[in-house]
Order: C-alpha cells, then sequence, then structure tokens
C-alpha cells in the first residue's frame, strides 16, 4: 500500500483536465500520422468550427437564399456540382437538390439563428458542412430503402431528407435509429422543427442497439450510412463536459474501434446485395477509419461470404477542395482535415458496396 502521505498527495493532486489529456494523445498519435501538417490541423481544431448552413427545401427558399447571397455565402455543393460536369463520370454521384451555404475561406462569419416560416418550419439547419459528404457520398435516389444507422442528434437524416427521394406517399422509406433514447428526442424535434407531417411519415424512428440491425433486418436496405461514436476530436479537446477523454471513459474509449466496427458489420449485413454502405466519424484516428474499413472488408468476406467493394471517392477531393482541406494520404476513403482558412471537420468518410 501507498504511503499516508502518498495516497492525501494522490487524493489531492489537481485533476488534469480531459481536453489537455485529449490533446496529449492527439500531439502523441497524429504528429506521426499527419507529420507536417499537424501544427496546422491542431490549431485548426483548437480555434472555432466553421459551419454550413443546410438550407430546408420543405421551407420556401428564394428569400433566404437571396438573404445568404447578399451576405457573400454560397452554396458549395452547387458549386461541386458544376465542377462535376466537367467531369461526366462523376456528375451523377452527387445530388444537387441538397442545398449548403458556406462563407468563404477565411471567412470567419457566424450564421444568424435559424427563422420559422409561415408553417412554423425553420429554414436552415446549421451544421458542420463537412457532415454534408457522408451524404453526398450515400448518393439517395427516389425509391432507394435507406437506414442511418446511428443517427441522433439528426443532422444527417435531416439532409438525407433534403434528397428529394422520399416523397409523400412512400411508407417507410427512411430508417432512422440510434441506441439513445434521449438522443432519439432530439431527432425527433429536429424532425418537427424542419420537416412537413406528410414527409415525416416516411421515417421510421427507433432506439435499437445499433449492432443488433443484421439480425432486425438483414439484407433490406439500398443505402446504409454508419456514422459511428467516436472520438470527436474537435469536442474533445475543447469541452470538458461529455468527454470520452474522462479518466472514467478510458475502457470506453479503449473499446470505440470494437464498437465501431461491430457497427459497420451490423451496417453491412442489413444491405441488399448491389447496395451501398457509408461509414463516417468525425475523428482523426486511423485505427477508428480506415483499419474498421479493412478489418470489416475481411470479415464480411472470411465470416460471412460477402463481397465488399471499396468505392473510389477521390473525385470529392477535386469537386469540393474550394471548401474543405483534404488529406492526401488517406489509404481508404477520405478525410477532410481542419485548417484555420476552412475550419470544418474533421471528418472521415468511406463508401463501400456489396458485390
Amino acid at each position: 500500500p501507498l504511503p499516508r502521505n502518498a495516497r492525501f498527495l494522490a487524493a489531492t493532486a489537481p485533476r488534469i483536465p480531459s481536453t489537455r489529456l485529449a490533446l496529449h494523445h492527439f500531439d502523441t498519435n497524429y504528429s506521426l500520422q499527419l507529420k507536417e501538417l499537424w501544427p496546422s490541423v491542431r490549431a485548426g481544431l483548437l480555434c472555432e468550427q466553421k459551419y454550413g448552413a443546410l438550407l430546408n427545401n420543405f421551407s420556401p427558399l428564394d428569400y433566404v437564399t437571396q438573404e445568404l447571397e447578399l451576405l457573400n455565402a454560397t452554396d458549395f455543393v452547387s458549386e461541386a456540382c458544376k465542377k462535376a460536369e466537367t467531369s461526366p463520370p462523376h456528375r451523377a454521384s452527387i445530388s444537387s437538390n441538397i442545398k449548403c451555404y458556406t462563407f468563404p475561406r477565411g471567412d470567419i462569419t457566424r450564421f444568424r439563428p435559424a427563422r420559422p416560416d409561415i408553417l412554423g418550419l425553420l429554414n436552415y439547419y446549421l451544421m458542420d458542412a463537412a457532415s454534408l459528404l457522408p451524404v453526398l457520398a450515400l448518393n439517395v435516389r427516389p425509391g432507394d430503402f435507406v437506414l442511418d444507422l446511428c443517427a441522433a442528434p439528426g443532422g444527417k437524416t435531416l439532409a438525407l431528407l433534403q434528397t428529394g427521394a422520399f416523397i409523400s406517399g412512400c411508407k417507410r422509406y427512411l430508417a432512422a435509429n440510434d441506441i439513445s433514447i434521449s438522443r432519439t428526442k432530439r431527432l425527433h424535434q429536429i424532425l418537427r422543427n424542419y420537416v412537413p407531417t406528410e414527409i415525416r411519415e416516411a421515417v421510421s424512428v427507433t432506439s435499437c442497439d445499433g449492432r443488433d440491425w443484421g439480425q432486425l433486418g438483414g439484407g433490406t436496405f439500398h443505402k446504409v450510412l454508419v456514422d459511428v461514436p467516436c472520438t470527436t476530436d474537435r469536442h474533445s479537446v475543447m469541452e470538458e463536459d461529455n468527454n470520452i477523454f474522462h479518466k472514467r471513459r478510458t475502457k470506453e474509449r479503449q473499446m470505440l474501434p470494437m464498437l465501431q466496427l461491430q457497427l459497420l458489420m451490423a451496417g453491412i449485413l442489413a444491405t441488399k446485395p448491389g447496395g451501398e454502405v457509408v461509414y463516417s466519424t468525425c475523428s482523426l484516428s486511423p485505427l477508428q477509419n480506415e483499419h474498421v474499413i479493412e478489418r470489416a472488408v475481411e470479415i464480411a468476406e472470411t465470416q460471412f461470404n460477402i463481397s465488399m467493394h471499396v468505392e473510389d471517392l477521390s473525385h470529392f477531393r477535386t469537386v469540393f477542395q474550394d471548401t474543405f482541406s483534404f488529406f492526401s494520404d488517406c489509404r481508404l476513403g477520405e478525410l477532410v482535415l481542419p485548417h484555420l482558412t476552412a475550419n470544418f471537420g474533421p471528418m472521415y468518410f468511406c463508401k463501400l458496396r456489396r458485390v
């Protein structure tokens, strides 16, 4: 046992903030991964995040579009579509129905809070614009049965609805699931604030453990989004509240790659042959990103005889380079790096097709 004075010192020693533990962890690991890019990414993580305004297509847009353009904001999705038109193979792979306005590089203007329209629906949703990239990569089409496996708090679910693929009369075309009942309540609130009743009827909201979805709805969906719990790197260096680097959550943090793998496997098993899965995190960590993809592809093949093809998304780097800073050395998938002039992300996303 420790001497009494040592026990006293241990008990009274100031607790190291979780944010500092997170930053130390990232300094140790990401400096090896990102090398000379890390100081710039680090500065981005420690500065105010940049947002995009996802327009609500269920609300009249003329006025809000005009207002945002007067402020010098532009719809980065339509700009990317224009770029994609010059390389036809990629034209169809970006949904132009989604509209999201951002301020130019280096412009740190904040958007005003969204306002309700005459029907009480809010006209835009503020989110990290990089969070739209996994939704755009999923490329949802009318008639697709879609699963958002880890849906809360709801930004990506709302973006999926903005694609226009879920029209009234379609019964339960979008399944939005999250294990947390309290977070699912937040998802319900967002749907009420942004989506008309008849469109909400196309959404089935559940609170299941996503890891069980393979057994619950195996081989059912054309498109699956698996936006997994992760170290939420930006939150971890900025906020003490609900920080995964808290000493009490060490085991939970260490088990994250296993949880992520189980969720991705559930997403793969929920997909029809020929269907597609997009996996995403808001972490820079290869252990939570590429390694999870590689392991899932291997397990799908060896244990389930399912062949998964990793799709090439490098055209995203080309068409979205004016808005985001991408990591050029990502082995699989794409990674948006925070940067002081374009402080979005981090956001990792990778697309798999069930052959």
